[in-house]
Parts: C-alpha cells; structure tokens; sequence
C-alpha cells in the first residue's frame, strides 16, 4: 500500500457548507409534489435527502458509521506497520465503503430533480470526490504515476466532509460561525497588529545579539505568534533581560486574549440556539413547508402533519 502523507484539513470550507446545503434543502423539498406519480422515486428521495422519519434518520446514522468507518481505513493505510500486516484487508474494506458510496451517489442522481445543481453544489463535488480517488488509482495501479495516485488516495479524506451532510444539528454550529466571522477577522487583525509591533520590538532588542534565533523581523513576529499563541516551541528565545520581559509581557497577552474568539462564538451559539428551527415537513392541506418541530398540526390550515 501506498502511505498517505499528510491529510489536509479544510477550515474554510465549514463557512461555505450551510449555505449551500440551505439552497439544495430548499430546492428540494419545494419539489417533493413532482414524485407523486413515482411512489419508490418519492420514498427514496425522502429518505436520502430528508430526515423527517425513522427510516430516514436511520439512514443518515448509518452513513455516519459508514463515513467514520471509510475515514478510519484511510487513516490505517498511511500506517506502514498496518499497511503490510493487513494491506488485504483494508484493500477490501476500501473497495467496500467505495461501492456503498456509488450506490448512494447513484441514488442522489436518480432521485434528484434538478440533477445539474445537486452535481455542482457543495456536497455534490464532495460525494463525487469521495469514490472516484479509489477508481482512478485502480486504473492508475503499477502505471509508473506514483505522485498522482497518492495525491488521488489523500483526496479520500474528503469523505469526512459528507458527515455535515447528515449530521442535523450541524447547521446551528455552521450559522453560529458565519455570525462570528465579522467579530473574528476584527481579533485576528488586531492580534496580528499586536504581534507585529511586539515582534519588531524584539529584533531591536535581541538582533544584535548572537545565536538567539531573531535574525530578521520576520523570524521575530513568527516568534511572538507562537508566543502569543501560547504554543512554546522553545526554538527561539530571548536572552537579554529586556528582551525576557517583553516576552512575559506577551506571555500574559496571550493568557489575556486566548477566551475572545472562544467567547465570540460561544455567545452566537447560544443565541442559534435559542432560535425556532423550522423542520421541512410537507402540509398534505395547505402545501406549506416549514413548520415547527413540536407542531403536530399545520400552523396554515390546520390539517394534521
């Protein structure tokens, strides 16, 4: 087996997700009534894209295993111990979680209605993303393009991305970041100010000094970000005494500063919270959509939901 080097992690994708999973959602349950005449198309539909029965949140639980189940071989693979001892057996559970995910993506196509946005929208790209790596470097296999497939195999991580996808409470966390983003670029912008200054500061003091690490400021505000940010790789350090109190100084800053993006978001996830999800049944009645989780009557026309 192939190691998988490292795995990329994707944050800025968490602001793109609800946004884009809203549109489909919404699209999609206005288009419920164009299955009426194709009960198996209907009943499919409802339960890959929507989890308002028992069979659909089963479904979207038992895919949650699956992603967590695919996410954990490629993982294992990138183990070269693992790799050699069971290369069998993660290669069939690879080829395994593969053809569950085709059929899946098979039936996404089939049921979908406007099959050209769901294939470009987010999570469209994403279930695309998560089977075609296995099948390219099963063509690819022993053809010599060694960078290729291994870039391919990492692009399997991307299947950890399908889990928002069928997580139903992810939303509230996704809405509470988008919320902060403004508040946030504000802190970082100011902390980067600060730690620019202070860096600068530090390569006046300890520049002229020998074998302390500062030889530019550049080097120097690398140094107060790792600082500030309370990580302490210990490979630079101040000698001078006025250069060790600037770095206590900036020790405390980063005590004092570490709770504000943490209380940012803590305060628009309480607030998400305290909203009135609308959950997306159809009203038989009246045809709305959208009505409170608890409501067991449309609150339009009054017909049993």
């Amino acid at each position: 087996m192939r190691p998988l080097g490292s795995l990329p992690f994707l944050t800025w994708s968490g602001f793109a997700v609800y946004k884009d999973l809203a549109r489909t959602m919404e699209d999609l349950n206005h288009s419920a009534k164009d299955y009426q005449g194709n009960d198996l198309k209907e009943k499919i539909w409802r339960i890959i894209f929507l989890s308002d029965s028992g069979t659909a949140r089963g479904f979207d639980i038992t895919l949650l295993f699956l992603i967590s189940g695919s996410v954990l071989v490629v993982m294992l693979e990138s183990v070269e111990a693992v790799a050699a001892k069971h290369s069998t057996l993660l290669y069939g559970l690879e080829w395994f979680f593969t053809i569950l995910f085709t059929i899946e993506y098979a039936l996404r196509i089939w049921v979908v209605r406007r099959k050209k946005k769901y294939l470009f929208s987010f999570f469209g790209i994403v279930d695309l993303l998560s089977i075609l790596p296995t099948f390219i470097d099963f063509i690819l296999a022993g053809s010599g393009h060694f960078i290729i497939v291994r870039i391919l195999r990492m692009l399997r991580m991307f299947r950890i991305l399908k889990m928002a996808e069928h997580m139903g409470d992810a939303h509230v966390l996704i809405n509470a970041m988008k919320a902060s983003r403004p508040k946030i670029a504000v802190f970082i912008f100011s902390l980067m100010a600060i730690v620019s200054i202070e860096g600068t500061l530090m390569y006046i003091i300890e520049g002229g000094v020998e074998n302390t690490g500062f030889t530019s400021i550049p080097q120097a505000v690398y140094w107060g970000i790792v600082t500030v940010t309370t990580v302490g790789y210990g490979d630079i350090a101040p000698v001078t005494v006025l250069g060790k109190m600037l770095a206590s100084v900036m020790m405390l800053t980063g005590f004092a500063i570490i709770a504000v993006p943490t209380g940012i978001v803590s305060a628009e996830l309480n607030r998400e919270m305290k909203k009135v999800s609308m959950d997306l049944r159809h009203c038989e009645g009246c045809g709305h959509d959208g009505h409170d989780p608890k409501a067991l009557h449309c609150k339009m026309c009054g017909h049993k939901l």
